[in-house]
């Protein structure tokens, strides 16, 4: 049994966290770190409540430690931790900066612990049925991939640390960071990248809230995008080829309904009902004919099941810090791109 040391209860730990490590065999969420509350301990019989992250580390049962709190406080938060010989979950983007997540490897090489970037949306339902099309060829070559999170929230929230212009808050590393998590192990490490990243709502002086991220690779284009002032959304996945289209509309459910229980239980968990199924559009026999294209089952449980296995020794790691690496250094020059209106060089 693997006992998991989960660090915050807030949006991140309660809705993903704890109930998808509750919902993995050979693991138990058995400690939270809340510094006022005793959320988790009222929704998890027998969880114990530190208020320090040290109270937690000192915890010699403890093999892993998930943290899940502003992205700003994970660089020291992630130090402490690996440099107790733990091993690590660390929420997305991991860190602000890719300085900061070239050092945390350094530490978990040293210290011969690992380190785990969460990236729960390559188990998404969508993105699954992407990653078997384009094995399958279903579109030939492809030549424009387009994936959008569109939201309507036109009043911002204050006083919210995501809003706040400071280092580890904003549309782009916050939603970013899986869209071109998404878009990298779908396509490979892009050649160019432009960006434009700003703020369109009020008040204008906080954190950028769009974005539209394009990555450039041989013979094809990654456009990924998000804003807070769109309804209804756009496609969630629009992908050219030259076999056909393929278009998807709406959002994985996952995640609404993970908001609602404290563990998975449902023997269909995944399962996208065929009305939400997206839409190949190819040519037969001189005619463009419509299709929908059974979704692959999504399963964020799949995340931490891989963490255990690799645990144990059977397994590679389903997510590794070099990932977040990657990520982090494509939203940097994105940044510069937005900044100075060039298109900028990977130097990979």
């Amino acid at each position: 049994m693997i006992r998991v040391g989960l660090v915050g209860f807030g949006m991140g730990g309660r809705v993903f966290h704890a109930p998808l490590i509750s919902s993995v065999e050979g693991m138990e969420l058995s400690a939270v770190v809340e510094r006022r509350t005793n959320a988790a301990a009222e929704r998890y019989a027998g969880i114990k409540t530190y208020r320090t992250l040290e109270e937690l580390i000192a915890d010699s049962s403890i093999q892993l430690i998930v943290i899940s709190t502003p992205s700003g406080t994970h660089f020291e938060l992630a130090k402490k931790a690996l440099e107790a010989g733990k091993d690590l979950v660390v929420d997305k983007p991991v860190c602000a900066r890719s300085t900061e997540i070239a050092e945390l490897m350094e530490i978990a090489e040293r210290k011969n612990v690992k380190l785990i970037p969460f990236q729960n949306r390559r188990w998404d339902g969508d993105f699954r049925t992407i990653q078997k099309m384009l094995k399958d060829e279903t579109l030939g070559r492809v030549v424009s991939f387009e994936s959008t999170f569109d939201r309507w929230r036109p009043q911002a929230k204050s006083g919210t640390w995501k809003e706040v212009d400071a280092p580890g808050s904003g549309v782009l590393l916050d939603l970013g960071t899986h869209l071109i998590d998404q878009a990298l192990q779908l396509f490979g490490l892009p050649i160019e990248v432009s960006a434009e990243v700003g703020r369109e709502r009020e008040p204008l002086d906080g954190s950028d809230d769009f974005f539209t991220v394009r990555l450039y690779y041989a013979g094809m284009t990654a456009t990924l995008s998000a804003n807070c002032l769109s309804e209804p959304a756009r496609a969630r996945f629009h992908l050219r080829g030259t076999k056909g289209n393929y278009w998807k509309f709406g959002l994985d459910s996952q995640e609404a309904k993970l908001s609602q229980i404290a563990r998975i239980g449902d023997a269909h968990w995944g399962h996208e009902e065929a009305a939400k199924w997206g839409t190949l559009y190819s040519e037969v026999d001189g005619m463009m004919i419509s299709q929908p294209v059974e979704a692959v089952r999504g399963d964020y449980r799949l995340f931490y099941e891989g963490i255990r296995d690799a645990i144990f020794g059977n397994e590679d790691l389903p997510v590794k810090a070099e990932d977040a690496l990657r990520v982090a250094r494509v939203i940097e020059w994105a940044r510069e791109s937005a900044r100075e209106r060039r298109v900028v060089r990977c130097a990979w």
